[in-house]
């Protein structure tokens, strides 16, 4: 309808540019700009911009696993190259995550522009009506009219030069209400653009999330496939208890390089940091379920009685890691069992560990606060499923964490 009468307009003006009485009733929009429409414009070219990008950066699952076949033979190596994958594209979602709450923001504000200039373009639609009403009801005299009517040459003058300022205030009515106009239609369709592009960005997080459970779940596949193709139940548990060992000793050589730094701190007079007895902080809000709680159980491929030295608690796959209780980060690091693993020293010889992350949000030398977010829960390393393996160690050896936890 606006559109409509937008072009019956531009006849009433001519006409009222002809005729000599002037009511001022014309308010100037000077917020919209040619520059704010350009801003519209090149934000609606923008949007389109970053929607091609995001189609074109999207996750081809079929295409990695088919670059993952030739590294099967060795698990260690597939485990490694697949969770180097999966980082990949926790870093596309984290990514993602940022432009969808950006482009909310950014929609929420288009959507004001929006209002403010459709109010400005009501504002000038209105003061024209008014001025043609005024004219009309008045029954105002031709321009010719009020020309042959002058008594004098200078009357002459004087109201040929009225009749131009009034044109010229007619003419500018006219400009700025299709400014209104051109500020409306450059809004509205850079608002079609940011709405289109938050959905695109949805989408390709759901290629995203779903991408990652497809490599996961090809991993838990390729694991179990791997030790069930142990035959020999011997040979089996002697490569479970290796990888075991493979952990202890990356743990061990941590726990060495404390007890250096304790030594070196008592010789400087240096206080180490000493923990004061206090109940420690669930690591894995978002889930309470236990998978597979410590000590000794039934391993559910080998089917021996196997030592399980922590708590593996079920939670999704990039929920929160909290860090059990006040302390330094020690190490922040990767290894194919234990995937993106973080430990944290609390003192007095007291350690807790949390494995399989999908990220690590700290670093090693970082002081932490019970209940601050150190990672994410993830799959990596060997796991066959998302989840969170806590364990504590007290003076070099794995204790239950129940003597800890609430």
């Amino acid at each position: 309808m606006k559109r409509k009468r937008g072009a019956r307009f531009v006849g009433l003006l001519i006409v009222s540019s002809l005729l000599a009485a002037h009511v001022p009733l014309f308010v100037h929009a000077d917020t919209l700009t040619n520059d704010k429409i350009k801003e519209s414009e090149e934000s609606k070219k923008q949007a389109e911009e970053e929607r091609k990008a995001l189609k074109s950066s999207l996750t081809n699952v079929k295409s990695l696993l088919a670059d993952l076949e030739k590294t099967k033979n060795n698990l260690e190596d597939y485990i490694t190259e697949l969770d180097s994958d999966l980082a990949d594209i926790n870093d596309k979602i984290d990514s993602l995550n940022q432009l969808i709450s950006d482009k909310e923001f950014e929609i929420q504000t288009t959507e004001a522009e929006l209002e403010e200039a459709k109010a400005v373009e009501d504002t000038q639609y209105n003061a024209m009506k008014r001025r043609i009403k005024f004219i009309y009801e008045h029954g105002e005299a031709s321009t010719a009219e009020m020309l042959l009517s002058s008594k004098s040459f200078v009357d002459f003058l004087n109201k040929a030069e009225f009749i131009n300022k009034m044109s010229a205030y007619d003419k500018r009515m006219l400009d700025s209400y299709v400014a209104a106009k051109e500020a409306v239609d450059a809004k509205e369709k850079a608002l079609e653009e940011q709405k289109a592009e938050l959905e695109e960005a949805k989408a390709a997080m759901l290629n995203e999330q779903n991408a990652v459970e497809t490599l996961m779940a090809d991993k838990e596949k390729e694991i179990i496939v791997y030790q069930g193709d142990i035959h020999n139940k011997e040979a089996a548990i002697a490569e479970y208890q290796a990888m075991i060992a493979e952990q202890d000793q990356i743990i061990k050589d941590l726990e060495a390089a404390i007890l250096e730094e304790k030594k070196r701190l008592l010789a400087e007079n240096k206080k180490a940091i000493v923990y004061d007895g206090g109940q420690f902080k669930w690591p894995a809000p978002s889930y309470s379920r236990i998978s597979d709680d410590y000590g000794y159980r039934i391993h559910p491929i080998l089917g021996t009685q196997q030592f399980h030295n922590g708590v593996d608690m079920a939670a999704p796959n990039g929920s929160p890691i909290l860090a059990a209780y006040d302390g330094e980060v020690i190490a922040a690091s990767y290894s194919a069992s234990m995937g993106n693993y973080i430990m944290i020293d609390h003192g007095d010889g007291l350690i807790t560990i949390y494995m399989h992350a999908s990220s690590v949000s700290v670093s090693s030398g970082t002081m932490v606060a019970r209940g601050e977010q150190i990672g994410c829960v993830g799959s990596t390393g060997r796991s066959t499923g998302p989840h969170l393996h806590f364990s504590v160690r007290l003076n070099g050896s794995y204790v239950s964490p129940w003597n800890y936890l609430g």
